[in-house]
């Protein structure tokens, strides 16, 4: 089976992984007062270039630590609350990590290229497919990708929030065998791993493995942004699209990058979707919502067919073509999200109405969806 321990306790399909996205939290690379940790770094980078071997294993990181490492030089004594000091501390820390891994990795021959992204990046379609090429060819020169999101430009509206869901998604778009999640706890457990008696558990074959399990939602040193909540949430995404998922911690990543059965496993529960509409679904920030009549929302969720002008009863929001709406019925429910074709402001003059009939009135330029069936995701109760 894949992902089961072998007969030597190593898990099959996870120690031949030949494109591996590993992803690590801050807590796991600064000091307790902020700043980068340059042996904690060397550690995970030893580690890193030893499972590359000579290149017969390609690894994108996905790295938190820009605003932890921007702390101390800026002479913040804590992470700020306010979106403009994090995008300041960010600012400072993102140069000073990537410079801290560009060393590191340098010690091995081993170059590393940056990639910032924001949910804006890879929802939109061009966008999406220059991300994938920048980091495909990366990968093919023989270079090191360190994702993170780009913070410093972020806002609330197109952030991922956090680094974990961010790795996930990395690991569907470079079409990944394997995501490592790394953390300052060796797995999931089946309540507070400091308190007496919780366990680890070791494999997780669905979501109703997690039944009854307590999530914990905050991280031990207070410098990073994601809990366990956050990275059993990326380990679903990603096990949804086809990707197994070894949750460890940062001192047993050499055993999960082996195969070796450290950690929490969590078995793929799907298949690959097309590209887009994982990020949609789970990297989108709605900017508005239109509401469909009955017909319209079995056509969109039952026929998978585009969304077409007759089918709208209402709109609201403030958007442009392009961005991300929700679909809901006429009970509010979200149904499906997609990209709209359209601005806010125009669709009250296409509502229930014919594609033809408005092509005449008001040009070719009407006579199209609203929403298209390639950039539409039904959303899953």
């Amino acid at each position: 089976m894949s992902g089961a321990a072998g007969s030597a306790g190593v898990r099959d399909g996870v120690a031949g992984a030949r494109r591996v996205v590993v992803k690590v939290g801050s807590s796991s690379l600064t000091t307790a007062a902020g700043g980068l940790d340059a042996d904690r770094v060397d550690a995970l980078v030893d580690v890193l270039s030893t499972a590359r071997g000579g290149g017969e294993r390609e690894i994108v990181l996905v790295s938190s630590g820009a605003i932890a490492a921007g702390l101390a030089p800026l002479g913040l004594r804590r992470r700020p609350r306010d979106l403009a000091r994090q995008q300041a501390a960010a600012s400072v820390g993102q140069g000073l990590l990537v410079a801290r891994y560009t060393a590191s990795f340098a010690r091995y021959g081993v170059r590393v290229g940056q990639v910032l992204l924001t949910t804006d990046d890879t929802s939109r379609r061009a966008h999406y497919r220059n991300a994938y090429r920048t980091l495909d060819k990366l990968l093919a020169m023989g270079a090191v990708p360190v994702v993170n999101e780009n913070d410093t430009v972020a806002t609330d509206e197109i952030r991922f929030g956090d680094n974990d869901r961010l790795a996930a998604l990395v690991a569907h778009l470079v079409r990944a065998d394997l995501l490592v999640l790394l953390s300052d706890i060796d797995g999931l457990y089946d309540g507070d791993p400091t308190s007496p008696g919780t366990t680890r558990i070791p494999e997780v074959a669905g979501p109703r493995d997690l039944d009854g399990v307590s999530i914990g939602s905050a991280g031990k040193a207070g410098v990073g942004t994601g809990g366990m909540v956050t990275k059993v949430e990326a380990a679903r995404i990603a096990a949804a699209a086809g990707i197994p998922v070894v949750l460890t911690s940062a001192t047993h990543a050499a055993d999960a990058l082996a195969g070796r059965t450290t950690g929490t496993y969590f078995h793929p529960t799907g298949r690959r979707s097309a590209d887009r509409l994982l990020w949609l679904a789970h990297a989108s920030t709605p900017r508005g919502a239109l509401t469909l009549d009955d017909g319209a929302v079995r056509a969109v969720t039952e026929r998978r067919t585009s969304l077409l002008p007759a089918g709208i009863a209402a709109v609201e929001g403030d958007f442009t073509a392009g961005d991300p709406v929700e679909l809901r019925d006429a009970e509010g429910r979200a149904v499906a999200r997609g990209l709209v074709n359209f601005d806010a402001k125009e669709i009250p003059l296409l509502l229930g109405r014919s594609t033809r009939d408005l092509a005449r009135e008001l040009g070719p330029a009407y006579e199209r969806e609203v929403v298209h069936r390639d950039d539409l995701v039904v959303l899953k109760h």
